[in-house]
């Protein structure tokens, strides 16, 4: 009940309590509602990601027009947990013009076609994205000084099978010793190999094998990485270093991962060269992938039992019953070595750390 009587007339009574002339401060928090909705931007540019120095990223817009130029940008706020790396194809907006000062914005990832990652090692589930799109990966090794390493050579192999690259190989330095004893550990694999001498660079071959592609480089330091990239791409000016004498290690000298175009006379190419590296950690790759990049041992395969390794060890192996039966040609008895050999780095892996997730 309320104490005002509804039948008195009270308005002249509040004339001297009228408020309608108080002006209130806005909250600016409250002037528009909290949404998560972003802006579409449908007029955002699609551009090429050359590098990334310091939180800038190089990006190329109109590629292979007339009037294509390379742009500095940052990444918009909303993309700050999305790891952005040399190969993705970004959605542009704001300055484009590419003039000194000017500063555009990475608002979006174009989806990936492939991504090429590694861990810090093998116990390690956070994957470090290495490069986007790429659709080759060249393994460079050097014969000697530094020695060859077959098992990192293993290891490159399976993240470029995980990932759904093609591997390409190519062996520096066989002046000074010759690399046929190596070659002979991936016999039976799909794996075209190139052979580099310090007076006979095959440029003209490997430049070949680029037109069409993006091809991702890597390799151990000082096996001679930098100074094929030079001699593709003589603009490239990547720095080179030189093998240590008493610990037989290469020096770093790449210090980060950047697109390069390689042009001839028949045709282009990206080069995308990477910093020299000493391990290559799997800690994120699914065995899977490998078994199905041998197609005609993905389909004997499947009479496997569940779970089944498919090493030598392996028991009621379909693959290793056919071979013993004789049904495997020898290049795919080979090939089956070969898969074998890979899927022993992860049987390693297993054993040296029986606490680690499985894949």
């Amino acid at each position: 009940m309320s104490w005002l009587d509804p039948d008195d007339d009270l308005d002249g009574d509040f004339e001297d309590f009228d408020e309608s002339s108080i002006r209130m401060r806005p909250n600016p928090k409250a002037n528009r509602p909290r949404t998560k909705r972003r802006p579409a931007h449908e007029d955002a540019q699609i551009g090429r990601v050359l590098g990334v120095d310091r939180g800038r990223y190089s990006v190329m817009i109109d590629e292979g027009a007339v009037d294509e130029l390379t742009i500095t940008t940052t990444r918009a706020r909303e993309l700050r947990r999305m790891p952005i790396v040399t190969g993705d194809q970004a959605r542009v907006v704001g300055d484009t013009s590419g003039d000194e000062g000017t500063l555009a914005r990475i608002v979006g990832i174009v989806e990936r076609s492939s991504l090429l990652r590694r861990s810090a090692d093998d116990t390690d589930q956070v994957e470090r994205v290495i490069v986007a799109n790429a659709d080759q990966m060249l393994i460079v090794v050097a014969a000697a000084d530094p020695e060859p390493r077959a098992r990192l050579v293993d290891r490159y192999l399976v993240a470029a099978l995980d990932a759904g690259v093609r591997p390409l190989l190519v062996v520096t330095k066989t002046d000074l010793a010759d690399p046929a004893q190596f070659l002979s550990h991936f016999d039976g694999l799909d794996l075209r190999v190139f052979t580099s001498a310090q007076e006979k660079m095959p440029t003209d071959e490997i430049g070949a094998a680029l037109i069409g592609h993006s091809t991702v480089f890597v390799g151990h330091s000082g096996v001679g990485k930098s100074t094929l990239v030079n001699a593709l791409v003589p603009s490239a000016g990547r720095a080179t270093g030189h093998v240590n004498q008493v610990t037989g290690r290469g020096r770093h000298t790449s210090s980060s991962t950047v697109s390069l175009r390689y042009v001839s006379a028949e045709g282009t190419g990206w080069v995308i060269d990477t910093p020299g590296v000493r391990s290559f950690g799997l800690g994120h790759v699914d065995t899977a992938n490998i078994l199905a990049s041998f197609t005609e041992l993905a389909e004997i395969a499947e009479r496997c039992p569940r779970g089944c390794t498919h090493l030598s060890d392996a028991p009621d192996c379909a693959l290793i019953e056919a071979a013993e039966r004789g049904e495997l040609s020898p290049a795919t008895l080979s090939r089956l070595d070969s898969l074998q050999r890979l899927l022993q780095t992860f049987a390693d892996k297993a054993e040296a750390n029986p606490g680690s997730p499985g894949r």
